[in-house]
């Protein structure tokens, strides 16, 4: 009987022995595990917040690319599945066949950045110049034919790269509003829209690029030589000394620029000769072109409005990568700098073309100061932007002049 009782003690001391131990070691393996879940949630907490921020820089970056159906008219593509619909295009030509180990890249682009330019044969040295340096940086180039010889440009080894189109007597802009939609430029990070009669001897696009970007420049302009054949204004004019600028201050002649300025074109202003847009930008240059006026004049007093922020500041003229401004009239012109061309009526004198089109482009002129005027009085809700801005300014200039009396 003794016997049975040790033996069942001692197996009970066993028992609460092994009991001990496991709970021992489940207690050790808390910590641990306490340990390993505060790790992967670290872990997941910082992927989830370096994709968030991710996101956040290619919707700034590449807007249009992360809205799959972008202004589609919804109400009459009912008929349609929704991802069947590509909302953006591109000017990169497309092979009619390749090798199936190359199907899958056939959608890459590799041309970040746009050229368009208004050409005539006349032109074509000073065209392939320019061409030549922006094809070597890697830009899509589309040239717009407005004397409709295209045949006399397939001598040049890029011109079978280049698009080409063809239209008699338009504009660049007449060109651009037909052409270059938002959607179908979106995937290009700038577009440049030049005149063809720009000497590029000492400009170089990628610096040009570089500088624009690390300045945060929506729309820009490489500085005039002092040279150039027309200089019209004088915020267009290189600054020897300097990178690039924003702003200009002359006393001389009808407008006054001085630290007061805060309009084109002393400051938040750039011709439209050469003009740079950022895609976001063009999105809204694009809708301020008229579908009915070809010439342009006028918009560049109205660009700083589409600089996605305060004009004097995202708007300026780059002076180290500088062009030179023939002034060639060779649109409805000779082809030669500053030279008329008299053409006769049947029955009639002869006038000159240069002047027909000077008159076109400022009666066109009037034409567009009164819409801009007529549009801002009749939309009550459209708030001047510049008008803030200036607000804002005077807002914080009072407040630090009430600061430095409070500490006097």
């Amino acid at each position: 009987m003794k016997t049975f009782k040790s033996w069942n003690a001692f197996v009970k001391k066993r028992n609460a022995l092994s009991d001990g131990g496991n709970c021992g070691i489940k207690m050790k393996q808390l910590p641990f595990m306490g340990v390993i879940c505060t790790v992967m949630l670290f872990i997941v907490y910082r992927t989830t917040n370096y994709q968030y921020h991710e996101t956040e820089m290619e919707t700034k970056l590449h807007p249009f690319e992360t809205v799959k159906d972008y202004r589609l008219p919804s109400e009459n593509l009912k008929s349609l599945p929704r991802d069947i619909m590509q909302a953006r295009s591109d000017l990169e030509m497309k092979p009619l066949w390749s090798r199936s180990s190359l199907r899958s890249k056939v959608n890459v682009t590799t041309n970040k950045n746009l050229l368009a330019m208004p050409v005539g044969i006349k032109q074509k040295e000073n065209v392939d110049d320019v061409v030549q340096k922006f094809f070597e940086a890697n830009f899509t180039i589309i040239l717009f034919h407005y004397d409709g010889n295209v045949d006399g440009w397939w001598g040049l080894d890029w011109s079978d790269k280049a698009i080409h189109i063809v239209a008699h007597n338009q504009t660049k802009w007449w060109f651009a509003k037909r052409f270059l939609h938002p959607d179908v430029v979106s995937i290009y990070d700038y577009i440049f829209l030049w005149d063809e009669d720009l000497g590029v001897e000492h400009f170089d696009p990628e610096r040009y690029l570089k500088i624009v970007k690390s300045e945060g420049l929506e729309i820009s302009q490489p500085a005039l030589d002092p040279n150039s054949t027309e200089i019209h204004h004088r915020i267009t004019i290189r600054a020897r000394t300097k990178r690039f600028h924003r702003r200009v201050y002359d006393l001389r002649g009808k407008t006054k620029c001085t630290n007061a300025s805060e309009g084109p074109p002393c400051t938040g202003f750039v011709e439209g000769m050469a003009p740079v847009f950022s895609r976001s930008a063009w999105y809204c240059a694009w809708h301020l072109i008229q579908n009915d006026l070809v010439h342009g004049w006028g918009m560049d007093m109205k660009l700083g409005y589409c600089a996605q922020g305060e004009r004097s500041k995202k708007v300026g003229v780059v002076d180290s990568e500088y062009i030179v401004h023939k002034g060639i009239q060779t649109l409805g012109g000779s082809g030669h700098p500053t030279r008329a061309t008299p053409i006769k009526r049947t029955g009639g004198s002869g006038f000159d073309l240069r002047t027909e089109i000077r008159r076109q482009s400022t009666w066109e002129l009037q034409v567009f100061k009164e819409r801009w005027n007529r549009a801002v009085e009749e939309d009550v809700n459209w708030v001047d932007p510049f008008l803030r801005y200036q607000a804002q300014r005077y807002r914080k200039h009072k407040r630090r002049q009430t600061s430095k009396r409070s500490h006097s």
